[in-house]
């Protein structure tokens, strides 16, 4: 916490002190543009001037600040192994661990698809009730509460692609 402190306080200063940085350096440059406009360059071609060493000034300002941010926040980005393409082939050891039947594991490959409880019934030639059975055993199992609970559990647990 007392680092957190530090750090955000240091970070503070940082700003503040960038910022009259650059407040110095804008008064040493209208300083500057106000002289070249007297004394050098006339009156002639003054609004030119100004856009053009403002445009630098705040071109180079930007750089600056983007290549500072660019260093504060660099990531890393690592290669992460994939599985081999191919068939998905569900992780054998949870299902023996979470003791899934083979029957509970069609059914929430069936509700990863979207299908209802009556269209599970349908395609699986069994009544809705035994597909409520099944599903509920299958919540327990996973500790899910809801259906889209389960399905994001199965992803995760490797049972479902």
């Amino acid at each position: 916490m007392a680092n957190e402190k530090k750090s955000s306080w240091s970070s503070h200063r940082r700003a503040i002190w960038e910022i009259a940085i650059f407040g110095l350096c804008s008064g040493v440059l209208i300083t500057a543009l106000m002289l070249a406009e007297n004394h050098l360059l006339g009156v002639a071609h003054s609004s030119e001037i100004y856009t053009l060493l403002v445009a630098v000034v705040f071109a180079g300002g930007g750089i600056w600040l983007g290549l500072t941010l660019i260093r504060r926040n660099a990531t890393v980005v690592q290669d992460v192994a994939m599985p081999a393409p191919g068939p998905f082939r569900p992780d054998e050891e949870h299902l023996s661990e979470l003791k899934i039947t083979p029957r509970e594991l069609e059914i929430l490959g069936l509700i990863a698809e979207g299908l209802s409880t009556r269209e599970i019934a349908d395609k699986l030639f069994v009544s809705e009730s035994t597909v409520k059975t099944h599903s509920s055993r299958l919540f327990d199992k996973l500790g899910a509460k809801r259906r889209t609970q389960a399905v994001q559990l199965g992803k995760v647990a490797r049972l479902i692609p």
